[in-house]
This record gives C-alpha cells, structure tokens and sequence, in this order.
C-alpha cells in the first residue's frame, strides 16, 4: 500500500502546482471561483479514482487506461488511445514541464543578475533541454532510483517550504480583494461567465492533478492490487488536493489575487515577497531540478511505450530502432524529442507558451477520459459474473456525476480553446487512416 501511495502522490505532485495557480487566477478574477476550481477538481479527481479502482480491481493488469479501453471498446478505439498519447497528450506534457523548467531557469538567472532572456530563449531552453535528457537516455545513462526519489522529496520540501513561510511569515502589503472581474479574459456579466471561467481554468487544475492513474499502469507489480490501489488512489488524491489547498492559501496570503495573476513563477514570487531574493533563488533551484529529473522520467518511460507499440506493429517502424551499441530506443527517443520540440515551438509562436500546451490536448484528453469512465458501465454490462473486490460506491450516481461533469468540461474547452481542441482531434483522427491501413496490409503484424 505505501508503495502504491507513494506512487500516487509522486505522479501527481509535479509541475503543475509552481505554475498552474497564476493562469487559474487570472481566469477566475478572484478567491472564491479560484478555490472553487480547486476543490472541484480534486473532488472530480476523486470521483474519477472510484470508477478507476473498480476496473483496476477486476482487471489488475499493467497499462492503465489502455488496458480497460482495450476491454470496453472495439480494437481501433483502444488503438486511437495510444496514437493520442503520443501525438497529443503524453508528449504535449513534456514539453509543458519543459517550459516550467525553462521559466523558473529564466528566474534563477535574472535573480543572480543575469541579463534578461530575449524572446524565445525560454523555449529554446525548454528544447535544449529535452534534448539533452534525450541524448542522455539514448546513451543509456539513466538516473539511477536514488536520484529520483531525492528529486521527489526536494519537490514535496520546496511545496512545504512554500506552505509554511506562506502561512506563518508577516503578510504581504496586497489588497483583500479580488481582481477586477473586467481583467479576467473569459468576463462577462451573468452566471454563464462563472460556469466558463472555472470550465476554463480547469483545463490547469486538473493537468496539476494529472497522473494520479499512474499506479494503474504497473497494476501487476503491487502486492494485492485490488485491495491496495482502490485505497492508494483515494488516500493520494486526498491528501494531493490538501496540499494543493495550503500552498494555494499560501501564495494568495503573499501575492493577493492581482499578484499571482501576473506571475508565472508564483512559487518564487510569494517566497521572494516573504523572504525576500534568497527565498525566490532557493525555491527557484528546487523547481529546476525537479521538473529536470520529472522530463527525465518521462522521456524515458514514454519512449519505451511507443517503442514497444511500434514493435507490436502499432506505431511506424521508425519507433522501433534501436542504438546498435547502446541498444537503447534510440528511434522512439528522437521522434519523442522531435515532436515535442515541434509542440514547443508552436506553443512559443502562440505567444501562451505553457497555457497553449495544455489548451491544446485537453479536449483529447476529456474524450478519452470520458470513454474511460463510461467504460465501467460497459464492463458491468460485458462481463458482468467478472470479480469486483471493489465496486464503486454510490452506483449509478457517483458514475453519472463523473460522466456529467466531464461532458460538460468537454464542451466548455471546446468553447473556450477551439482552435487547440481542434488541433488535438485533427491530429489524433489521423490515427484511423494508418489504423486500417495497417489493418489491410499484409504485413507480419497486422492489427487486430
């Protein structure tokens, strides 16, 4: 249970908390809706975790979300899950932690009296370094686990630091007020402005919620999985979403809503207003470096996925190449730094470099999430004599609030971020073309 736990809140916790309030709080205009947001998204998340617990218990199988789509749907479904996953979401959150990386690397060095980065460089740092961690995989020099879990607790250190000096130091000279509702982008008078900003500004709480399926994909490796990873996702979330909260206390104490508006860094910002240069430098290093060893683990455990699709004849041959030295992936690992280089200088060119990212594989990933979900009452339907040591409570509501909820965030990112959502879709509805291609051709690894 507590490595399920840990494994939980690891994936979890990443860069989403040092940069998503800043957006979230310009788009709510104030407090209230701010908070609001990030309660729903962690009850949502929540709720979501009981319809996954339920499948993880009856099919406790490494793959995650694939894995029960694979058992819902028809093949070609489960398939597009996986093209989206590269072309859209899984890349895509690279590059996004990239930029974190890259922003907080711009404060650190304008902290230290460096000259002000130029337009663009932030991105070119946020390629570079992808790039490099690429090279480094391809070379087969990967951090070793010690590294990595001493880079998950400087990360959860930095979120205590920020919670405590938040919370117990002098409070800033900022106004008990919210933002002028007119600053908010999505403004308007009447309700239907609430209900889009905070459908907007969830396209950022939930990415900083983002991975606690992790544990789903190596169901076969924990102990008990369907006594255990029901309660590791419930226990984790749970305590994410408190942390969220108090660090989110914390910079509204010091920054007042205008301040974390105008911020990117908002984690360096409140601890440079409380603390003063030192404290924005020290929280400044620990984001770098966590966000550095995050892109590392993520460029090297993707890579291996679309590696081995390719090699089940599911992906171009191009991802299936290995270093005749190294014998790493060497051709999953370049197309993997490619594309995300692609992502990240079309998000540079937008002008929105990490909102535009994230803008752009939300609605993909609200589709498949949302066929996810549905996929339990197609499984109680399929397989319905199947064992389900956890079954999820509350049955059909608490599903039904789920399936409501992210319709309803689905049309209104369709509304608020057509053009990204639009992208999204377009790109992994290319998928269907070399789907049955692939199907029809008589190679030795036909799709089913």
């Amino acid at each position: 249970f507590r490595e399920a736990l840990s494994l939980v809140v690891g994936r979890i916790i990443g860069s989403g908390i040092f940069r998503t309030p800043g957006p979230i709080m310009a788009l709510t205009g104030g407090a209230t809706l701010f908070f609001g947001t990030w309660v729903l998204a962690g009850v949502m998340t929540l709720l979501s975790a009981l319809c996954y617990a339920e499948m993880v218990a009856m099919l406790p199988r490494s793959g995650g979300p694939y894995a029960y789509l694979k058992a819902a749907y028809p093949p070609w479904w489960a398939f597009l899950r996986g093209w989206a996953m590269f072309f859209v979401s899984e890349t895509a959150t690279i590059a996004a932690v990239a930029l974190v990386f890259a922003e907080y690397a711009r404060a650190l060095w304008e902290a230290g009296g460096g000259a002000v980065w130029p337009r663009g460089l932030e991105t070119a740092a946020a390629a570079g370094g992808v790039w490099l961690l690429t090279w480094i995989n391809v070379r087969g020099v990967r951090a070793g686990g010690r590294t990595q879990n001493a880079l998950t607790v400087l990360k959860l250190a930095a979120l205590a630091a920020v919670a405590w000096v938040g919370l117990t130091a002098a409070r800033a000279a900022v106004p008990d007020v919210a933002l002028d509702v007119a600053s908010a982008p999505l403004a308007r008078p009447g309700g239907w402005a609430a209900v889009l900003a905070v459908g907007a500004s969830l396209r950022y709480a939930f990415f900083a919620f983002s991975g606690w399926e992790g544990a789903t994909y190596v169901a076969e490796e924990v102990r008990e999985p369907e006594r255990n990873l029901p309660r590791s996702l419930l226990w984790g979330i749970a305590v994410v979403m408190a942390t969220y909260l108090l660090v989110n206390l914390a910079y509204l104490r010091q920054l007042g809503p205008a301040g974390m508006a105008a911020s990117k860094q908002v984690a360096a910002e409140s601890m440079r207003v409380a603390l003063g240069p030192a404290g924005a430098v020290l929280i400044a290093v620990a984001v770098v470096l966590s966000t550095f060893g995050n892109i590392n683990a993520q460029v090297l455990v993707k890579a291996r996925t679309w590696h081995a699709m390719s090699r089940d004849g599911l992906f171009p041959a191009v991802f299936g190449g290995v270093h005749p030295r190294h014998r790493t992936p060497v051709g999953a690992l370049a197309a993997q730094g490619a594309w995300a280089t692609v992502l990240l200088v079309a998000a540079g060119l937008a002008g929105r470099s990490y909102e535009t990212v994230i803008d752009f594989f939300a609605f993909t990933s609200a589709v498949f999430n949302l066929s996810t979900f549905a996929a339990v009452a197609v499984l109680r339907r399929r397989l319905p004599d199947a064992p389900r040591p956890f079954r999820v409570p509350g049955w059909p509501w608490t599903l039904g609030v789920v399936l409501v909820i992210q319709a309803a965030f689905l049309v209104v990112t369709a509304i608020t971020a057509p053009l990204p959502s639009l992208l999204g879709a377009l790109l992994t509805l290319t998928g269907l073309g070399w789907y049955f291609r692939r199907r029809s051709d008589r190679s030795p690894h036909p799709l089913p």
